[in-house]
C-alpha cells in the first residue's frame, strides 16, 4: 500500500493511492478521492511523540566514494539530520547565495516501524514499517570533512525533500535490489541500484541499535550512487526509486 500524508481543504489528512488518485482516510472525509494536483503533499511521516531521529549515511555507495576521491568505509559513516530539513513531494529547496556546488542524493529511507534495540541483523527487516525517497541535499562549499559533514552541508531548511510515498514493507519483495535514478530537467543525471550499498540496511540496523534505541517512525537515509551534479535555481530534480516513487522537487533561489 502507498501511503501519503497532505494538506487539503485547510487541513492535514492521511491519505492512501488508489486508482492514481488520492483517498482520504480522515474520518469527516473518509473514502473521498482528490487529485494529486489538488493537494499540497507533505512528507509521508505519521507524527511522533519525540523527537524524530533522522539518520544518514555517507558514502554509502562505492561508486559515489569513488567520485569523490574517497575509499569505501570499513565501519558506517553516520550524521543525524533533524527534522525541519524535511519536505514533501512537489517542495521548493532554497540554493544559498553564491555557492558553487550544491547536489542531489537519491537515496531509499526505511522508516522504523517499532522500537529497535539490540536488533540481530537477520530480524532486522521484521522493524522496518515501510520505505520512501529521500533526497538529501548536500551544499559542499560548506564542507569541512567529507566523513562528517556539517550542519550547513546536510541540515538546511527545506534540504530533504522526502515521498511522496510510504510505501508498505510488505509490498517491497527486495529492498536491496531497487533501481535508483535521478533526472534534472528530464535528462538523467544519476542512475544504480540498492545492491551496490557497502552496508546494506539490515547491517545498518544492527549496528545502530548496538549503541542506540530506534523508535517508530525514525528513519535511515541509506546513502547514493554516483552521478551527483550541481543544481541551479529553476531546475527540476526528480529522484525515483522502482517501487518507491517519484519524488518531485525544484530549486529556488535565496
Amino acid at each position: 500500500m502507498k501511503r501519503a500524508r497532505i494538506a487539503w481543504a485547510g487541513a492535514v489528512h492521511d491519505a492512501v493511492e488508489s486508482d492514481g488518485q488520492l483517498e482520504l482516510l480522515t474520518p469527516a472525509f473518509k473514502g473521498r478521492r482528490v487529485g494529486f494536483d489538488e493537494v499540497v503533499w507533505l512528507p509521508p511521516l505519521a507524527p511522533v511523540p519525540r523527537a524524530r531521529t533522522v539518520l544518514a549515511l555517507g558514502l554509502n555507495y562505492a561508486d559515489h566514494a569513488k567520485e569523490l576521491a574517497f575509499k569505501p568505509p570499513t565501519e558506517p559513516l553516520a550524521f543525524a539530520k533533524g527534522e525541519a530539513s524535511l519536505i514533501g513531494h512537489r517542495g521548493h529547496t532554497v540554493r544559498p547565495a553564491g555557492v558553487q556546488n550544491m547536489h542531489y542524493e537519491c537515496e531509499l529511507a526505511a522508516v522504523i516501524g517499532r522500537t529497535a534495540k539490540h536488533v540481530k541483523r537477520d530480524d532486522a527487516y521484521d522493524f522496518i514499517a515501510g520505505y520512501t525517497v529521500a533526497n538529501d541535499y548536500a551544499v559542499r562549499d560548506y564542507l569541512e570533512n567529507w566523513y562528517r559533514p556539517n550542519l550547513r552541508v546536510k541540515n538546511r531548511d527545506t534540504g530533504t525533500p522526502i515521498g511522496p510515498w510510504l510505501v508498505d514493507a510488505a509490498d517491497i519483495a527486495d529492498p536491496m535490489n531497487l533501481a535508483l535514478q535521478t533526472t534534472v530537467n528530464g535528462a538523467v543525471t544519476q542512475s544504480g541500484n540498492t545492491r551496490d550499498m557497502v552496508f546494506d540496511i539490515a547491517t545498518l540496523i544492527e549496528y545502530f541499535t548496538s549503541f542506540m534505541t530506534l523508535n517508530p517512525g525514525d528513519l535511515i537515509l541509506t546513502g547514493t550512487p554516483d552521478g551527483v551534479v550541481d543544481c541551479q535555481p529553476g531546475d527540476v530534480v526528480i529522484t525515483s526509486i522502482d517501487g518507491i516513487g517519484d519524488l518531485h522537487n525544484t530549486i529556488t533561489a535565496a
